[in-house]
């Protein structure tokens, strides 16, 4: 296992003079460092970051509750960081000089590109894949730089700021929870977890005709944000759900959304618990319900990218504070209460 300052032999990533990004170096500790940076070499592009956002799973590897860490496909120090935009300001051998100076984010998956399931189309789950700020030890984007392999690149227009940009990466996630889906315009959804991910979920399906419902522990900010359809257990109307998707942290719901789907319709699981969830398989096999898994926003990048551009989604009011690398050790212990759910990172500032 290579950590994030070694030679990786995923893009040949070297690393050389310094910069500052934020490090965590055990459960419930974490520090900005001067780090070696991201050298461009075959292959690879260096980005300037711009904005990156903090997700469950950041938290969930400051606190030492995340599987990878038990697994082996991560250890400490590790920089984290998957969700980001940014600016091209280097570029290695064999890689289009165009990109230089475009603003872009990009696949956290990165698969080795030569086995079956890369070959498939199923580079998000190689065996040997790399995660950005995740697995196998690349680097993150809570840093003043990062390297990202050239194929692994989308463009952002100009019409995408720094905060949208940071955030079509969880988009990608909660647009595939949506195909996944399989709802038509005017069919009734139901999301379980008003996070990011649910309540960008939830605006992706009612951006595409769907009458949207969401529960949660709390609504008011579900609420505010225009989901007029948003409950709490106690509420919840019985209605005839198309579609639930599951995007909470809590154990009990994936038996929920089994029990509430309606027969013959899909449940999509893409929230995930610290404790194992149990559902009976027999609300699957006797309501001839399709159960999906969506892992990653690979596949749902482009798209989510079109849907900010034209306006479509805008997901800016789920931003409740920007913070710097100096702030977010005090952000994953849980000492910050913004407004809304997602918090962003400004390496700059």
């Amino acid at each position: 296992m290579q950590s994030w300052h070694e030679t990786t032999t995923c893009g040949g990533v070297v690393f050389d003079g310094s910069m500052r990004a934020f490090v965590i170096t055990g459960p419930g500790q974490g520090e900005v460092q001067e780090v070696a940076e991201p050298v461009a070499t075959e292959g690879l592009v260096v980005v300037e970051v711009e904005r990156a956002g903090l997700c469950g799973t950041d938290l969930e590897f400051f606190s030492g509750a995340m599987s990878y860490l038990d697994a082996g496909h991560a250890r400490y120090p590790m920089r984290i960081g998957h969700e980001w935009c940014g600016t091209v300001v280097r570029v290695g051998p064999g890689v289009d000089r165009g990109w230089l100076g475009r603003r872009v984010t990009g696949d956290t998956m990165l698969g080795c590109r030569h086995c079956d399931r890369c070959r498939s189309g199923r580079q998000h789950l190689c065996a040997d894949r790399y995660e950005i700020g995740i697995r196998r030890g690349w680097p993150g984007a809570l840093a003043e730089r990062l390297p990202v392999p050239e194929w692994a690149l989308f463009s952002l227009p100009d019409s995408i700021d720094g905060t949208a940009g940071a955030m079509v990466e969880p988009g990608g996630n909660a647009l595939r929870a949506v195909r996944a889906a399989g709802l038509a315009p005017g069919e009734r959804l139901l999301v379980l977890g008003p996070g990011t991910i649910g309540l960008l979920a939830a605006f992706i399906a009612a951006a595409q005709g769907a009458e949207v419902h969401v529960l949660g522990l709390t609504v008011d900010f579900a609420r505010s944000v225009g989901i007029a359809n948003a409950w709490t257990i106690d509420d919840l109307p019985e209605l005839r759900w198309d579609a639930v998707i599951d995007a909470s942290t809590g154990a009990e719901l994936p038996a929920l959304a089994a029990r509430l789907v309606e027969p013959g319709r899909r449940v999509v699981y893409i929230g995930i618990s610290e404790q194992p969830s149990l559902v009976d398989s027999r609300w699957f096999l006797l309501k001839d319900v399709t159960a999906v898994g969506v892992l990653s926003a690979s596949g749902g990048l482009g798209g989510t990218i079109e849907l900010y551009a034209t306006g479509a989604v805008d997901p800016r009011p789920l931003v409740g504070a920007t913070v710097s690398l100096d702030q977010v050790a005090e952000v994953l212990a849980g000492r910050w209460h913004p407004p809304a759910p997602k918090i962003l990172v400004n390496p700059a500032s």
